[in-house]
């Protein structure tokens, strides 16, 4: 989560998603994978693939096009699976490219718009303006915990 409240610079890693631009902190990347086979895992819901086997560890897969209802499209060479690390948890999240690595001031993190969807609004720290670019800031651990209280649920 992006610490908006005091002045602090944060290194973001940028990707996109149906051509807009989106990040999360650095802190919580293990590291940005290629696609890879994944094996599909029954009674999940349709956002969540299924899991891989990075270097013996097991980690379920997100594809957030799925997840924040973007209609899907095939995976190509520009795809990736980003792992994050949440707290003692891996998860990994498909992107359609990821850009680049970038410094943010969080003091310039503004809210998002009230016309941004509910459901969506609890998975965004913010959103920034970097010179030509509008970055939505996403807050990983609302979109693990939302996957985990549904698991609770019976939806998993």
């Amino acid at each position: 989560m992006i610490d908006n409240t005091t002045e602090k610079l944060t290194k973001i890693v940028a990707f996109s998603i149906n051509d807009k631009e989106y990040g999360v902190d650095v802190q919580n990347v293990v590291s940005i994978e290629k696609m890879m086979p994944i094996t599909r895992v029954p009674n999940v819901p349709t956002y969540i693939k299924g899991v891989i086997n990075l270097r013996g560890v097991i980690i379920p897969i997100i594809d957030l096009r799925s997840r924040f209802q973007i209609e899907e499209k095939p995976y190509d060479e520009h795809t990736r699976i980003i792992i994050m690390k949440v707290k003692d948890k891996r998860v990994g999240l498909i992107v359609d490219l990821a850009n680049d690595v970038i410094q943010i001031d969080g003091e310039k993190l503004e809210s998002q718009p009230e016309i941004i969807g509910v459901e969506k609004k609890q998975y965004i720290d913010g959103i920034m303006n970097i010179e030509d670019r509008l970055l939505i800031i996403l807050n990983i651990e609302q979109i693990v915990n939302v996957q985990l209280s549904k698991r609770n649920e019976g939806g998993m």
